[in-house]
């Protein structure tokens, strides 16, 4: 059972986005670190674990021309590597890469838009941090760019491009703990719902491609060699991630699903929707068989309230936030 705790307050409210929240916990100086995205803005602020202290500092795509509009976010994430924490935005015209903390921008990359049609939207989303040194992003027409993130410094290149999807990437999920022998340890999800399972390294290798359903899979996050994807009709699907196989398929809720979360440690599975509720779910193996189960823990009505974002805050998952469709506050919820 979870109970509410004091919310935390945003700069600016929420837009209805998938993944809409990245939470980045500081368990050295007692903080937790928010993101969420509103227009051509990113509302970054710190709190401790009471709600109360912390700071606010807000970050913005770039502009096209002095006298242009400024692009949409689109996602906000921190991408957590062994060597260094980025802060990662993607927009309407590019990735922008910045210090955790949002300070300093590390790199900028520019959209070609020179061969999309004008009738075509071009931006960025899907981002995940995977192996040792590299970020993916996703883009509008289905490539995923490969950023080979150095330990310190701006030199950032993009190393690979992977272009096995035909539709907009809707979110990149990596492997929260050890990846089985056999399976991926990144995997890729598209508007027609359509995923992809790769191998990183020097060079990704696609292992598993799972067909599209007709659903948009809005958010995928990948644990235990198992995939779990959250689409457009409610539904949680559980798949194999080393063979593709459908392990389980869950009528989760009774909207567009927005956001899923995994706590590390424990194999939790948070996942919040348009139908204003939060669900709390347990996934572990059968030891017998090695079947993929799945149990339902704990379910939270937010009032009123289109659930955009949904990220665990500690890798246990003994507390969880979550953001909504012009809410100006993030709530939190802790464990009883």
């Amino acid at each position: 059972m979870y109970r509410r705790d004091r919310s935390v307050q945003l700069g600016g409210s929420s837009s209805a986005l998938y993944n809409n929240l990245s939470v980045l916990r500081l368990p050295q100086r007692q903080l937790a670190c928010f993101c969420a995205v509103h227009g051509p803005a990113v509302n970054v602020l710190s709190a401790a674990n009471d709600g109360l202290g912390g700071s606010q500092r807000q970050l913005r795509a770039p502009h096209a021309a002095p006298a242009a509009a400024a692009a949409a976010v689109t996602q906000a994430a921190w991408c957590v590597l062994p060597a260094r924490v980025l802060l990662v935005l993607t927009s309407q015209k590019g990735v922008q890469m910045y210090e955790s903390d949002g300070s300093v921008m590390v790199y900028w990359h520019a959209l070609d838009i020179t061969e999309q049609s004008p009738a075509q939207a071009v931006f960025a989303r899907g981002i995940a941090a995977a192996g040792e040194r590299f970020i993916c992003v996703g883009t509008s027409s289905g490539m995923v760019l490969v950023f080979d993130i150095p330990h310190k410094g701006t030199n950032v290149t993009v190393s690979e491009v992977l272009e096995e999807h035909r539709h907009a990437i809707t979110d990149i999920a990596a492997e929260l703990g050890q990846a089985p022998e056999g399976a991926g340890d990144l995997v890729t999800a598209d508007d027609a719902g359509a995923l992809c399972i790769w191998r990183s390294g020097e060079e990704f290798t696609l292992l598993n491609k799972i067909p599209a359903l007709g659903c948009t899979c809005s958010s995928v996050k990948l644990w235990n060699g198992v995939v779990a994807a959250g689409y457009g009709n409610g539904q949680i699907r559980l798949y194999e991630a080393a063979t593709g196989v459908l392990r389980a398929e869950v009528n989760a809720h009774a909207r567009w699903i927005y956001a899923l979360d995994l706590a590390p440690l424990t194999g939790k599975l948070l996942s919040g929707a348009e139908d204003s509720f939060v669900h709390v779910w347990k996934l572990s193996r059968n030891p017998d068989t090695d079947d993929v189960e799945i149990e339902h823990c704990h379910a939270e009505c937010v009032t009123d309230t289109q659930i955009c974002g949904a990220r665990f805050c500690d890798p246990e998952g003994c507390s969880f936030a979550v953001t909504g469709y012009d809410l100006s506050e993030i709530f939190r919820y802790s464990q009883v």
